[in-house]
């Protein structure tokens, strides 16, 4: 699932130009692809793992430059390559395979497959019988058991001006629940006009995320859903973050902006529970 190894079966897919042609791929590739696709019909579309194409337009992918702000003309360009619905997964048969419908999309896993090593690693150490463990990779954790004090796990959920020696916003307990925070405050461009432009990018506007929701934490029961929860919801914003939060009964936290260049906070009740 790394867009850096050109030999891995995420890079094959990308470099793979016939339209409806079925590869074969493996199980685990097969099942957070799955993942993705069912987390962007629950954050109605929000989270959408085709959208690469879109992020290197705004400057945020390999080329990290742009000279110009994409024209009208060159966005509608990267749509027509952008949507799930131009991915055809199946997992019927006893090897999945998947095709596209449009020679260029570009499938990237980065939103999700973090949470899903981080998953992987967890289910290693249950093998071993090992009970108390904290497993963390690239910001999304997994904690089950007690620290080496014989205390619970518990986690501190940065806020924003913790770059400039702020504290810990808020600390909560780990017991066989995963972690994951998605945010905008640390990679972004300001354009000429200064405007803040998020690396993150918002599918159904195609442009970057223009809100005032600075970051989003969600506590799940595996890594894999948390991971791909935090940015579908961060793209959503507050108010319909906290929605379908309540909807669905997610245990979610977010840091919001506010106007005088200050930051509060709100909850989820299934968040607040877990700090009870």
């Amino acid at each position: 699932m790394s867009t850096y190894q050109t030999d891995s079966e995420i890079s094959q897919f990308n470099q793979l130009r016939t339209v409806n042609q079925a590869m074969p791929i493996s199980q685990d590739f097969a099942y957070v692809t799955g993942e993705a696709l069912r987390l962007n019909k629950l954050t109605h579309g929000a989270l959408d793992v085709t959208v690469g194409p879109l992020v290197n337009l705004w400057g945020f992918g390999p080329q990290k430059e742009i000279t110009h702000e994409p024209t009208a003309q060159e966005i509608q360009h990267a749509s027509e390559m952008v949507g799930t619905d131009k991915l055809k997964l199946s997992q019927d048969g006893q090897q999945p395979t998947l095709a596209k419908t449009h020679p260029e999309v570009y499938l990237d896993l980065s939103s999700i497959a973090k949470g899903f090593g981080v998953d992987k690693t967890a289910a290693e150490l249950e093998k071993l019988n090992i009970g108390n463990y904290l497993v963390e990779i690239g910001g999304e954790l997994h904690g089950k058991g007690h620290n080496a004090q014989g205390n619970p796990w518990r986690i501190g959920i940065e806020q924003p001006n913790i770059v400039q020696g702020g504290a810990t916003q808020i600390t909560i307990p780990l017991d066989n629940k995963s972690l994951a925070t998605s945010g905008d405050y640390r990679i972004f461009h300001v354009d000429k006009s200064g405007r803040r432009l998020s690396h993150i990018i918002n599918p159904k506007t195609k442009q970057p995320i223009s809100h005032n929701l600075a970051s989003i934490s969600v506590v799940a029961e595996n890594a894999t859903l948390a991971d791909g929860l935090s940015t579908g919801l961060f793209v959503l914003g507050e108010t319909e973050a906290l929605k379908l939060a309540e909807q669905e009964n997610l245990a979610v936290f977010l840091i919001i902006r506010t106007p005088q260049g200050g930051y509060h906070t709100k909850m989820s009740s299934a968040f607040k529970k877990l700090l009870n």
